[in-house]
């Protein structure tokens, strides 16, 4: 670890310890003083949920089985709050109460009745203590959000005494989240907190000062979080969709009672969504990076069916950092940002200078994502350079991530500076040349990459080489071992025709041909993390750097039409 890289480590730690001793003292503030959480006494309205719901997994909890997480939970006729839970996954899917929304659209009394007694359950067992993971902010700000927006499941047909007791448990856990706002990870965590706020000030019958504080906070998070160019300072591309789950129906239930909305919601919504379509590939899907997983088509669509802004996607976010080269129907998308800051990095990936290739419908060069619901190991694993599109040099990642029980596994080290230039040229073709720091400390080396698409779309140009900081060829007996890799998408099949030539064949038989006459194409056994089933088996293509006087590959992918 630098210098550099040592002391910003060192001011992390230092802030997470403080942060974690405030989030200690606001628990016991709630706990040992429940005189203190006043507030609303009545629910008003239930907002809108967008997000799909599924009758099958209804039927399985009336039966007591929990399909949650990737798990099966079978509580044989006990609590679900009382029994051991198969993973921390699992507890966080099960505590935010997001299952309600299948329960919802069985319309079915007996099912409601579930729903309530399974509600009843968690207030007697986690209701009165602020402790361990059913009080995590986060969880905390989703259970809230759930419980009101399917208040019409959890209230139906119940008695005055329980009643009383959901807006009692509504009222400790607001005044949880007030305390401890300020206090959790930076990032989407504090904004989903401010916007459960918010819903609960509009949905619970609230004094004036009240709402106004909700909105004033909200507003400062979403000038802050929401970049100029509609993405979320994560650089997520999945974060910008799943905080627009939570901001549409907040702003649908501000014009339905008729209060005035916070005045960044509809700007930073009007922004996000031209972010949104910038990450998604011509087949509906958002690309693979900085942690975003596998998003469903009706997720997209449920979301992009209130875009008013629609339009062609940006050629590029200039505050994220990604270029987008669009010519017909290929696509390219290209991570050319700074990583977050360490703060901001426990999930972010190694990935600069990576890109994802579409053509139509089909995603056929991409990066690895990350897991949805999987062990620690995994997510690390995904983190890596090697999980991505992009070139590694001695088996490093690009940034380096440093572990510790109270940090969490952060970014300390890595890329500093990347520089773009940007070229879109009169006969239609598009391009670009970006390089990065990332393997500067450690090796003296920069990564530069160059990408062309031409006129029709048809053909894909690359260079990958590796320089000296002026930008000098490193010296010839450098030992390096520098690997672009391209990871395929598990429906492309591979089709090896010589050693310097590649097929990648998609299920309805288009095909795009890789080839360089620099080194020997390996095809080699991948992971795909992000798949919606599950971590998956998959390929991927390898060029190694061959020794000589320059470290530099070329490559080409050409469309089999126009295949030489």
């Amino acid at each position: 670890m630098s210098v550099a890289g040592r002391r910003k480590y060192l001011s992390h730690y230092l802030g997470e310890m403080r942060r974690r001793f405030s989030l200690s003292l606001a628990a016991f503030r709630v706990t040992m003083l429940p005189g203190l959480h006043g507030g609303p006494k009545r629910l008003v309205v239930a907002p809108t949920d967008l997000h799909a719901a599924d009758p099958f997994i209804a039927e399985e909890i009336a039966a007591g089985r929990f399909p949650l997480a990737g798990r099966l939970l079978d509580t044989e006729g006990h609590s679900p709050f009382a029994v051991t839970l198969p993973s921390h996954e699992f507890a966080a899917r099960l505590h935010s109460f997001s299952w309600l929304r299948h329960i919802r659209v069985t319309r079915s009394d007996e099912r409601y009745a579930i729903a309530r007694r399974l509600t009843d359950e968690w207030i007697a067992t986690h209701g009165r203590r602020v402790t361990g993971i059913a009080w995590d902010p986060d969880i905390t700000a989703q259970r809230i959000v759930a419980w009101l927006s399917h208040s019409t499941v959890i209230l139906k047909n119940a008695d005055v005494r329980f009643y009383k007791r959901v807006l009692k448990s509504l009222r400790m856990q607001i005044r949880y989240l007030e305390l401890s706002a300020r206090h959790v990870p930076d990032g989407e965590v504090r904004l989903r907190i401010r916007i459960a706020l918010a819903v609960a000030t509009v949905s619970l019958s609230s004094s004036n000062g009240r709402l106004r504080r909700a909105a004033r906070y909200l507003d400062r998070e979403l000038d802050r979080q929401i970049l100029g160019d509609g993405g979320h300072m994560s650089r997520n591309p999945r974060v910008g969709l799943e905080l627009l789950f939570d901001l549409l129906p907040l702003r649908q239930t501000y014009v339905n009672l008729g209060f005035d909305p916070p005045a960044r919601l509809m700007p930073a919504i009007d922004r996000m969504y031209p972010a949104l379509r910038f990450f998604r590939h011509q087949g509906g899907e958002l690309a693979l990076f900085n942690g975003a997983t596998t998003t469903l088509a009706n997720e997209l669509m449920s979301v992009l069916r209130y875009d008013e802004t629609a339009g062609k996607p940006f050629r590029a976010l200039p505050h994220l950092g990604y270029h987008r080269l669009a010519v017909r129907d290929t696509v390219l998308i290209v991570d050319t940002g700074k990583p977050p800051s360490t703060a901001m990095s426990r999930t972010a990936h190694a990935g600069c200078l990576s890109f994802e290739m579409s053509a139509g419908k089909h995603r056929f060069i991409i990066n690895s994502g990350a897991p949805r619901f999987a062990g620690e190991n995994y997510r690390q694993l995904a983190r890596a350079t090697a999980a991505h599109s992009t070139v590694t040099v001695n088996d490093t990642s690009s940034c380096r991530i440093s572990r510790s029980s109270v940090t969490g596994a952060v970014f300390s080290d890595g890329v500093g500076e990347v520089q773009v230039e940007r070229g879109e040229f009169e006969d239609g073709s598009e391009g670009l040349i970006a390089r990065h720091d990332g393997y500067l400390e450690p090796f003296g080396l920069i990564h530069e990459r160059t990408l062309h698409v031409n006129p029709q779309g048809s053909q894909i140009r690359g260079n990958d080489r590796l320089v000296l900081e002026d930008g000098s060829d490193p010296p010839v007996n450098l030992q390096t071992l520098a690997v672009a890799r391209f990871h395929i998408h598990p429906q492309i099949t591979i089709k090896q025709i010589d050693e310097h030539e590649v097929r990648l064949i998609a299920p309805d038989g288009d095909t795009w041909v890789l080839s360089t006459t620099d080194t020997a194409i390996q095809i080699e056994d991948d992971v795909f993390f992000a798949d919606p089933s599950g971590i998956r088996a998959s390929q991927q293509v390898e060029l190694h750097f061959p020794h000589g006087e320059s470290l530099e590959i070329q490559w080409i992918l050409s469309h089999l039409s126009a295949a030489a």
